[in-house]
């Protein structure tokens, strides 16, 4: 029996009306009511949660446009930092078999990765007080209840209100290129953030920019690519979630586990450098800056070449099983 039908359904075999029996289609006036509504309370819960997040952003924003009109190299800074995630983001997008995604769904995501940015950035400084008490017990326990979790979360939210609801989101591998779309324009964000706070505060103390930020851009640089990394793992099985609907729920909280966990980790290790160098040993002795360096090329590359393998064995399937040729026809 097809578990997305009544017995009563599954069982009739004539022609008779079903209607509000054991099927139903909008058909009286109080029936495209109920449509309308319906469709207006989703439009407005989506226009709403956008709304809300952009007076987050504009604040954010403003700060920004203050610094780079007082000095334009800020701006290049933010640019310069987003490059190496903005590479592997495009490197996951050419790996699409199916069909690439077309630029105009893949900049909304982005931009809702940056718009609801400000969500995560709320959450994580109000509950942030909570856990500063406690120690470095507390800041773990930050990272992976909060932190990690909320992040993951926001950067999900900004494929599910666009993309994965348009027609181009037709195959489990999209999943993963539209979450680390997502995680770039989180990134972007975030990189920004970091970076104008580093030429304020240089500001405010009359010292000098270039050397005060330039830590934090390269800091920023290599952490953006974490954000493309973890959000497509969660994307990965959104996609996976949208084809298996019978499992959905649990598909999506798996996704996000992943990708919380992974996040939190990171966070935890690079916010103390004995547990850093403890996890990668040879990294003892290393001027800090060098040992940042070496371990986020090490701890991002071994979990990325988890997620290509990931996305490379999809590949693999659709073309040993012919999926080009099905796709083309059902187009």
């Amino acid at each position: 029996m097809d578990g997305d039908q009544d017995p009563i359904e599954w069982a009739t075999t004539d022609d008779r009306d079903l209607q509000e029996v054991a099927t139903w289609e909008p058909r009286s006036t109080l029936d495209r009511i109920s449509t309308v509504v319906y469709g207006a309370v989703l439009a407005g819960g989506r226009a709403a949660v956008i709304g809300l997040a952009l007076l987050i952003v504009a604040g954010q924003f403003a700060l920004t446009a203050v610094a780079t009109m007082e000095d334009p190299i800020v701006a290049v800074y933010i640019a310069l930092s987003v490059v190496p995630a903005l590479f592997l983001a495009v490197l996951l997008w050419r790996m699409d078999v199916v069909q690439y995604e077309p630029i105009q769904t893949l900049s909304t995501t982005f931009l809702l990765g940056v718009v609801l940015a400000g969500f995560a950035a709320v959450v994580n400084s109000t509950f942030r007080g909570l856990f500063v008490g406690l120690g470095a017990v507390g800041l773990v326990l930050y990272f992976f209840l909060i932190v990690g979790p909320i992040e993951e979360v926001v950067k999900l939210l900004a494929v599910r209100l666009h993309a994965y609801r348009t027609d181009h989101f037709d195959a489990v591998i999209d999943g993963a290129i539209y979450g680390a779309v997502a995680g770039l324009g989180f990134a972007a964000i975030e990189n920004m953030l970091y970076i104008t706070e580093g030429y304020l505060q240089a500001a405010e103390a009359s010292g000098p920019f270039l050397r005060s930020t330039v830590p934090t851009v390269a800091f920023r640089s290599f952490a953006g690519p974490g954000h493309v990394i973890y959000s497509a793992f969660a994307g990965y099985y959104l996609g996976l979630a949208k084809f298996n609907p019978e499992h959905r729920g649990p598909i999506i909280v798996k996704g996000l586990l992943i990708a919380a966990a992974i996040h939190a980790t990171y966070n935890t290790l690079v916010s103390n450098l004995e547990l850093m160098a403890g996890f990668v040993p040879f990294l003892q002795g290393l001027p800090p800056a060098i040992a940042f360096v070496v371990f986020v090329v090490i701890y991002d590359g071994f979990f990325f070449a988890l997620l290509y393998a990931k996305v490379a064995r999809y590949r693999r399937t659709f073309e040993e099983v012919g999926a080009k040729s099905f796709y083309l026809f059902k187009e």
